[in-house]
């Protein structure tokens, strides 16, 4: 059976293309993550600032969205804001 693996990106580059030209292997990409392929295989992706900011603020919404749905349902306990 073939060596198949999946890429998950639109885009990959060649570990030997991103030694010679990072900078454009980046730009190429246009904001996206690019699959780093060695001997066809991927190896890690490249994922531009914004778009790393970007699935970080999702991750944290989701535990956030987590925490609600545990809490849900909960005692509520009043609380004097002056008496803080």
């Amino acid at each position: 059976m073939a060596n198949v693996h999946p890429i998950l990106a639109d885009l990959s580059a060649g570990i030997s293309e991103l030694k010679r030209d990072p900078m454009g292997v980046i730009n190429a990409g246009h904001g996206e993550a690019i699959a780093i392929l060695n001997r066809n295989e991927p190896v890690f992706y490249a994922v531009p600032a914004k778009l790393y900011e970007a699935l970080l603020d999702i991750a944290d919404d989701l535990a956030l969205a987590k925490i609600v749905e545990e809490r849900q349902g909960q005692k509520e306990i009043p609380v004097n804001i002056d008496d803080l």
